[in-house]
């Protein structure tokens, strides 16, 4: 709710008798009417009883935060003796200089409730209220303003009323309470309040992720280096000085929301470009695959009897290197080797790739130049640099008598080597002119056979594993 008045006449030069009119009216936006209506507020939560409880409680902690509240709302009012009186107290609650509040304490009390008196007279003689309900604008920006003086309170959300849609709670409590329910676009913070002080709402706010993007601004009457710092390392985007005014408050609130949605429509704008970027890595890398699939197809096509070979042998390929614990990523490449394995097959003539009598050696070493043809093929995709190892090494032998470098053991390329198994486990599961698929037994049996030898021993007791796992036989052609 707020209130509305009719001013008398004499109404400003009553007042500009016990405060310096000109100073209150700068902080409620030269507006004689919010004006009043501070003064109002001022009164009902006139601090009088809470200071005199705390002062003969000897509670210094509590008697500090009522005195620096007492300090800004005396202030916005035009209250300014009583504000540097209020200070001195509380600079001395805070130094624990109990003399001095002791000397003290009694003369600003009194002044203080003179004061209380004399607006209270005046207010009562010029004053008459109607009442209005504000709902709330929904595209209104929500401000939650936490403080425990409700001058302070209902200042703010004088000021801010209208730009945006002011919620307020007068304890930390009361704060988390809050979000738990709604979350505001801002939080303004006081920073001493009784109970759960500004800090630790703060730390609490800090610790929520659901909480932790809400940008908050401090509010403090303190004027000194160390809470400044302290405001912004505890997570702070700004603070505003108390008593408040009212430009300073909504263009300060006005630019974080502003720096906040330009973070906020920022980041959503990375996540969509990264969605982007990675979309169209996959839409390429589906394409490579799709494309690395047909050319093993078309290859395997060359030769009657081995369709499907460079699929069969590229999965055999990644489960070993799966089994022996590489990472999805070098069971990715691993596959891709797999299936461009042959590549080199394009280049030999389609008679002696077909041929079902004995090849001349002639022939046999045309045959054998084909992982030499396929390193050469691959070696130009510069955004795959290894995809010709196994192209090039799958026909080494683990003792050396392999083609087409005569390598030996380790110096096989370890992908080389897993895919020389797989290689020889498909083509011996496989149908060809003179021979149907070779039994499971004898598969093994050669495998078995070729450790050390034609095999690398770890990576053939793998495939070996693999055929004991499978004893119902299906890896083999269909």
């Amino acid at each position: 709710m707020s209130s509305e008045f009719n001013v008398h006449k004499d109404f400003m030069e009553q007042l500009d008798k016990v405060l310096d009119v000109d100073t209150g009216l700068a902080y409620c936006c030269d507006s004689e009417e919010f004006y009043q209506e501070m003064l109002l507020t001022y009164l009902d939560d006139q601090k009088y009883d809470s200071i005199e409880d705390a002062y003969q409680k000897e509670d210094w902690e509590s008697y500090r935060i009522l005195v620096h509240s007492l300090k800004s709302t005396s202030l916005s009012i035009g209250a300014t003796e009583l504000s540097d009186q209020a200070k001195s107290l509380e600079m001395a609650a805070k130094e624990s200089d109990i003399d001095f509040i002791r000397e003290h304490h009694s003369v600003t009390m009194d002044y203080y409730r003179k004061l209380l008196s004399h607006l209270h007279k005046i207010l009562r003689e010029s004053m008459t209220k109607e009442q209005t309900v504000e709902e709330r604008v929904e595209e209104l920006p929500l401000i939650l303003v936490v403080d425990d003086d409700a001058m302070n309170l209902r200042i703010a959300e004088k000021m801010l009323n209208g730009q945006f849609y002011v919620a307020s709670v007068d304890s930390g409590e009361k704060a988390l309470d809050f979000l738990k329910d709604r979350h505001p676009d801002l939080i303004l913070l006081d920073l001493h309040m009784q109970g759960m002080d500004g800090f630790e709402v703060m730390k609490q706010i800090q610790a929520d992720d659901s909480y932790r993007s809400i940008p908050v601004i401090f509010l403090t009457a303190d004027d000194d280096r160390d809470t400044e710092v302290r405001c912004f390392k505890e997570g702070a985007l700004d603070f505003i000085t108390k008593p408040f005014v009212a430009d300073i408050m909504i263009q300060r609130v006005s630019r974080i929301l502003q720096l906040d949605r330009l973070q906020k429509n920022l980041q959503q704008e990375v996540e969509k470009q990264t969605w982007k970027a990675e979309e169209r890595r996959r839409k390429v890398e589906r394409m490579s695959l799709q494309i690395m699939r047909t050319l093993a197809g078309t290859i395997d096509a060359k030769d009657k009897y081995t369709n499907g070979h460079s699929v069969r042998v590229a999965e055999y390929a990644r489960e070993i290197a799966r089994r022996v614990g590489k990472s999805e990523k070098e069971q990715e490449d691993i596959y891709y080797m797999g299936l461009l394995h042959d590549i080199g097959k394009i280049g030999i003539p389609d008679e002696i790739i077909n041929k079902t009598s004995r090849l001349t050696d002639e022939e046999y070493e045309i045959i054998k130049s084909h992982p030499v043809i396929g390193s050469d093929i691959l070696k130009n995709i510069s955004e795959l640099p290894n995809i010709g190892i196994g192209a090039r090494w799958h026909h080494e032998r683990y003792d050396g008598k392999g083609y087409p470098d005569r390598l030996k053991g380790e110096k096989i390329p370890e992908v080389a080597r897993m895919i020389g198994v797989a290689d020889a486990y498909d083509a011996m599961t496989s149908k060809r002119s003179y021979r149907d698929v070779l039994p499971r037994e004898v598969v093994r049996s050669e495998i078995e056979k070729g450790k050390g030898s034609q095999f690398d021993p770890y990576f053939a007791d793998v495939m070996l594993a693999m055929i004991d796992e499978d004893t119902e036989y299906r890896m083999h052609e269909t």
